[in-house]
């Protein structure tokens, strides 16, 4: 189905933007458009900002992804 290999990459929610997306920052200067994956709307996992979370990439486009997961620390 896919082209090409799917890249997953960690970062943290910066914004909550309208449409159910979010902007999560990656890499200090580098932004990535979001939406959140089936698993964790199914589930209602709610998204704040500050959250650490893990994007799936395409590499169609790197600018957009998927987010996977919810990354819980122990602090």
């Amino acid at each position: 189905m896919s082209g090409g290999i799917d890249r997953q990459i960690e970062g943290v929610v910066e914004a909550q933007l309208p449409s159910g997306l979010y902007r999560i920052g990656v890499d200090g200067d580098r932004h990535i458009t979001a939406h959140a994956g089936g698993g964790l709307e199914k589930n209602f996992v709610r998204l704040l900002v500050g959250d650490r979370v893990v994007v799936e990439l395409t590499a169609r486009d790197l600018s957009r992804g998927r987010i996977l997961k919810v990354v819980r620390g122990t602090t």
